[in-house]
């Protein structure tokens, strides 16, 4: 049985994480890891994710339960992701990283970490997203430079990063099958008069708003038709299946740095 540990583990998606995982025949939850000072270390994660006691504690010291787990679980922020990977490379612990919002600095300190350990890094660990993005992929391969395509996602109101790591996830995917470079093609947003559209540009527009979970819509609108394609998520636990289904997937693995994707066999 696979052994998992949950970096932000009193969180929204953290607590989702170790429900998930209770409930999983090839899982076990070995460890609940938060920040310092968080006011849920030494509870019982099991009592504060609503499923009972489970005999393990919040802790602030993840090096302190490095031996109890096999692979670790990581929705957090880039600064702790940082840190997390830093000490998971060091000990040789494979990770899960579902963490948005990372610079290009911690990205190439993921890829090093993947040189001794393996490691899924996604966007999102939704299975119907990752259908998602394989789907955009076919789209602008097909349809090439003959459509304008716009990338539109939604949060609630406490998220952080705009836009989404899904939404600049789905933006690669398109770029790449394209043989375009996202960076130089990217328009987050317009305002004013901004001119005729290129239409080699992929344009992202992001809404906060109420508790919603995560909506991702990414439409090709060509002369006289257009096609959308759009994942809505009504739960953290389509997101937490993934996680959990990449962490079993991991612990097997060479070092390497995956992705879903890769998890579901969808890589050509």
């Amino acid at each position: 049985m696979t052994k998992v540990a949950i970096t932000g583990a009193a969180g929204r998606m953290g607590r989702t994480l170790v429900a998930v995982i209770n409930e999983a025949g090839d899982l076990s939850l070995a460890a609940a890891i938060e920040r310092p000072g968080a006011p849920e270390l030494g509870q019982d994660i099991g009592d504060l994710a609503g499923i009972g006691q489970l005999g393990v504690l919040v802790t602030d010291d993840l090096e302190g339960v490095i031996d109890r787990f096999d692979v670790l679980i990581d929705f957090t922020v880039a600064s702790a992701t940082a840190v997390n990977v830093s000490i998971c490379h060091e000990h040789g612990k494979p990770m899960v990283i579902g963490t948005t919002g990372l610079s290009d600095e911690h990205k190439e300190a993921i890829k090093r970490a993947a040189g001794k350990i393996a490691i899924a890094f996604a966007p999102n660990y939704s299975i119907g997203v990752n259908v998602l993005f394989k789907l955009a992929e076919i789209a602008a391969t097909i349809l090439g430079d003959d459509v304008d395509i716009e990338i539109t996602e939604a949060h609630h109101r406490h998220k952080v990063d705009a836009p989404s790591g899904t939404a600049l996830g789905l933006g690669e995917v398109i770029a790449r099958a394209l043989g375009r470079d996202l960076a130089e093609i990217a328009v987050h947003g317009r305002v004013g008069v901004t001119g005729e559209r290129d239409r080699r540009q992929v344009g992202f527009h992001s809404i906060r708003a109420g508790d919603i979970v995560g909506d991702h819509t990414v439409m090709f609108a060509g002369p006289g038709e257009r096609i959308e394609l759009t994942h809505r998520a009504q739960s953290r636990a389509n997101f937490a299946q993934g996680a959990i289904r990449a962490a079993s997937w991991i612990a097997a693995r060479d070092p390497g740095l995956f992705d879903m994707q890769d998890v579901l066999g969808l890589r050509d």
